[in-house]
């Protein structure tokens, strides 16, 4: 399985961005999704997931400011931030689990 995900971009503080997670294969629907941040000359941290059936569980920073979801017919995941910090600033990963398999980041850029 193949992950892709996409939608970074550079955003004013206080905006929204919706990030895209898209796979190929046909194990997507059986898997979780995780993401994950990571800032510059920090280490990957964990923002939130999804399960097969759509229960979600975020990291506190996040809390009540990202919503995940998913749809399994297009094979794809979303992550909708809202209200943006700078402190956002990170390349944002996927993975699936228990297949393992990671995406390429997403740069997201929020500026002061």
């Amino acid at each position: 399985v193949q992950l892709q995900a996409s939608g970074g971009g550079l955003v004013q503080a206080g905006g929204s961005l919706r990030l895209s997670c898209a796979a190929s294969g046909s194990f997507f629907s059986a898997n979780a999704i995780y993401w994950y941040c990571q800032a510059p000359g920090k280490q990957r941290e964990f923002v939130g997931a999804i399960t097969r059936g759509g229960i979600t569980n975020y990291a506190d920073s996040v809390k009540g400011r990202v919503t995940l979801s998913r749809d399994n017919a297009k094979n794809t995941a979303y992550l909708q931030m809202n209200s943006l910090k700078p402190e956002d600033t990170a390349v944002y990963f996927c993975r699936l689990l228990p297949l393992d398999s990671w995406g390429q980041g997403t740069l997201v850029t929020v500026s002061s």
